[in-house]
Formats: C-alpha cells, structure tokens, sequence
C-alpha cells in the first residue's frame, strides 16, 4: 500500500508540472533564446500568454463544476496527450500567429480537464490534519521535478550549441531549441502513461454519478469572504510566480550574461522551490496558513525592494544569485500554501471543485495581464530600468497579498 502511495504521489508531482513545461517552462528558462528563434518583442510574447489567460479563466470556471461530477483519470491523460502533440507545433518554430493560437489551445487543454480535479485530488490524499504538508509536498515534488527538466535541459542546450556560445548563429539556436522542445513533449506525453497505469480506477476524488452539473457550489463558495480573500492572496502571489519569467533576461540585459548562463541564473530559481513549498507547507500545517502566507509575502516585498532599487550592479555574482534565490523562497512559499487556505477555511470537499475554481478564476488573472503588461514595461524601458519598475509593481503586489492574508487570518477568528 504505501509503495502505490508513493507511485501515486510521484505521479502527480510529476503531471502536475509536466502539464505547464510547453506554455511556460521553455520561455522562462530559455526566454532570451526563445525572443532570438520567434523573433518576437516581450509584448508579443506577454500576448500570447495573455489569449492563454483569457481562455485559461473560463476553463478555471467551468471546470470547477466537471471535477465535482466526473472522475479526473482519464480526463488528466486526454489534457496531458494532447497538450504534448500541441508541443510538437511549437517545436517547428511556427509564426506568431500560430504560436498565439497554440497559447490559447494550451489554455483550454491545461485547465479545463485537468486542474480543479488535480487539485481535488491532492487535497482528499493529504487528508484533512496535513493539508499544508500535502500540498507543499506535492508543490515541492513539482518544483523538483522542474528543476531537474530545467538544469538538464539547459546542459542541452550547451551541447547542441557551440564552444563558444557568443558565436552560435540563429539557425543553431533555433535547432536547438527545437530538440529540446521535442525532448518537452516526449516528458508530458510520457506521464499520460504514468497515470493510466498508477491512477487507481476511482481516482481519489470523490465525484457523484447522479448529480446533474450545476452552479449551485459555485454559489455557495461566493457567498464566503474567506474565498474571496483567499483570492486576493493566490492573485498576487502568482504576480511573483510570473516575475520568475523575467529572472534569465534580468541577467542578460542587466548583466551581459550569454545565453546559457542566463538559463543558468534562472534555474537557481527552480531548486529554491522545492525547498520553499514543502517547508511553507510543514509550518503552515504547524502554525498557520495564513500567517506563513504573511510571511512569505514579507520576503516576497523585501527581495523585490533590492531589485527594483537597482543596487545590484554587474561582478556581484554571488549577490545577484543570493537575490534571485531569496525571492524566490518567498514567492514558491506561497505556492505551497495557495490551497491548504480551504482547510483552514472549511470548505466542504463537495463543494471544493467549484470553490477552486472560482478562486483560480481570479487569483489567475495575472495569465491575462502579466504577459502584456511585463512587455509594455521591458521593452519601453530597456536594460536595468525596466526590470527595476517589474520588481517595484511585484512589490506593490506583494503588499496587498501581505493585507489578504493578515485579514484572512483575522476573518477566521
């Protein structure tokens, strides 16, 4: 029995991350490299995740409902196998316009089928007392998992490139970008394959074959000030968790890192996460959601602070990473604590479906405003001064997420 539970946690730490590494994991490693290959400005990439977020937010709506009616199986593999062959299309290094349209597919394959029942599915394994401890430790698995993709595919690209990477041409770049794009895809469609096989046959969440779908949960969820403060918390964290996509051009506009050490910067971000999710997650189970909320919005507004003042100048190497790493321990500490709010809260779990994806409907907004709003400020601000202006907005942001939380916690009292 335990061996399943580990296959079990495994894998969905696994799909969890596996389903996002097209949409988003490529650009925020490789994004000075994927602007180069598309030849596209930061405004026209932030509009491409923009249609996803359009697309992504009635999924989030509507899928709510369909996690509360049917079991997530064989929904999660559809969702992983298709969003895999959609991959293959961005491998060949389409136009805008295809590589827009193929942001807005990705919206509706990685939301609609597969998020509120992965959600659901974590909260009914981690059971009512470990809330914190299973989400951040399934978060974390997630980052790990990332982190590892992340390092190993920027290693990739090292040996696809020249010795000298300053020397690559583009049709380089673009061949190597491409493989490990293929290498992406053959990741997520493998883990379609893990679940069929480790996913038990009723799944973990708890559906009704009777019951008609209905908004009636979502109904009762909105009437709960707790929701939508809870909300406000996961909108202005996954502000930061958006920012993290500017963390590789930070280093090569600001710093005059290359490609490859510029990926590397970047996933100095990825391993921070799975140290910060789990141990949000253990001390939210201890101490509060809530209040580490309150903390890691707290280290969230001091990391931003540094950037944004622009202290850091070019030869602060350990400085620089030190920054990177720091907020990100406050941004991937939110990421492990987003949805163990609902046990603190006392969402029934036959209403949870719905309830989470009301919240995502508005706590993932940033999918539709981000993207074009960092492009806007990057590219009408070029080197140091448009990331410094990114990181004083996230500051902003995480101020409001730090009041969420404190009024949460004292909603609840």
């Amino acid at each position: 029995m335990k061996t399943k539970k580990v296959f079990l946690l495994f894998t969905m730490m696994l799909i969890g991350e596996g389903v996002f590494l097209l949409p988003f994991v490529v650009t925020r490693v490789f994004r000075p490299t994927f602007l180069k290959v598309f030849d596209i400005t930061n405004l026209e990439l932030g509009t491409a995740f923009s249609v996803y977020g359009i697309v992504a937010m009635i999924s989030y709506f509507a899928g709510g409902p369909i996690a509360d009616r049917y079991s997530p199986k064989k929904l999660l593999i559809f969702s992983l196998l298709v969003t895999a062959l959609a991959g293959i299309i961005m491998a060949m290094i389409p136009s805008l316009a295809t590589l827009t349209l193929l942001y807005g597919f990705w919206g509706l394959s990685t939301i609609l089928l597969f998020w509120a029942g992965y959600i659901k599915a974590i909260r009914q394994f981690g059971g009512e007392e470990s809330q914190g401890r299973s989400y951040g430790i399934v978060d974390g698995g997630r980052g790990l998992v990332a982190a590892v993709i992340a390092s190993s595919s920027v290693l990739l690209l090292d040996a696809f490139l020249p010795s000298v990477v300053e020397t690559a041409s583009l049709n380089q770049l673009s061949s190597a970008l491409s493989k490990i794009i293929f290498v992406f895809c053959g990741v997520v469609a493998a883990s379609a394959v893990l679940v069929w096989y480790v996913f038990p046959k009723d799944d973990l969440s708890q559906v009704s074959t009777t019951q008609k779908l209905s908004l009636k949960g979502i109904r009762e969820v909105i009437q709960r000030r707790s929701v939508w403060l809870q909300a406000i918390i996961l909108l202005c964290g996954y502000v930061g968790y958006k920012c993290t996509d500017d963390f590789g051009l930070y280093a090569s506009d600001v710093f005059g890192y290359n490609d490859v050490d510029s990926a590397h910067m970047a996933t100095i971000s990825f391993w921070v996460r799975p140290i910060a999710a789990v141990a949000a997650g253990i001390l939210g189970d201890k101490f509060g959601h809530s209040k580490m909320a309150s903390y890691s919005f707290f280290i969230l507004i001091i990391g931003s602070i540094v950037i944004s003042t622009g202290v850091l100048q070019p030869g602060m190497e350990l400085l620089i990473a030190i920054t990177i790493a720091s907020t990100s321990l406050g941004i991937y500490g939110l990421r492990g604590l987003y949805y163990a709010l609902f046990q603190e809260s006392k969402i029934p779990l036959s209403v949870a479906g719905s309830a989470i994806g009301f919240v995502s409907v508005i706590g993932y907004t940033p999918d539709v405003f981000m993207g074009p709003l960092m492009g806007v400020i990057l590219d009408n601000n070029p080197g140091a001064l448009g990331h410094q202006y990114l990181f004083g907005l996230l500051a902003v942001f995480g101020l409001i997420g730090l009041s969420a939380s404190r009024l949460f916690r004292n909603n609840l009292r």
